[in-house]
């Protein structure tokens, strides 16, 4: 599959969760539900997955974690906040950057309607 086909699976998935669970929750509960989804329809999943720093050849560990990564291709950052600001799409884009994916999708469930809430990122490589 390639990312647009896993993005679109995933878009569909995120949107069963929020449909069932709705906005107003902590965003580790959207994560979870997603997670559990996203191994239930059979693609290759990993949450919270260590991505190290490499600085003048050196690997750092400094903490840094992709929320949700699929099929590893598709990055997914989750939030759950009253506006997505920069600070996100530049966390999401870091990722991206870090482990040479190109695509991501920032997703915010705390909105009325997912659609809204969902910001396609595209790295440039």
């Amino acid at each position: 599959m390639i990312e647009n086909e896993v993005s679109h699976k995933v878009i569909g998935l995120a949107m069963e969760v929020h449909s069932a669970l709705g906005p107003g929750l902590l965003e580790s509960a959207y994560k979870e539900c997603l997670y559990y989804k996203i191994i239930k329809s059979g693609l290759v999943v990993e949450k919270e997955k260590p991505m190290p720093l490499i600085f003048e050849e050196v690997k750092l560990e400094c903490g840094y974690r992709i929320d949700i990564l699929v099929e590893n291709k598709l990055v997914l950052e989750i939030k759950s906040v009253e506006t997505l600001t920069d600070v996100h799409l530049a966390q999401t884009l870091t990722y991206m950057k870090l482990g040479n994916y190109k695509l991501g999708l920032l997703m915010n469930f705390n909105v009325l309607r997912l659609r809204d809430g969902i910001k396609r990122v595209v790295n440039g490589l």
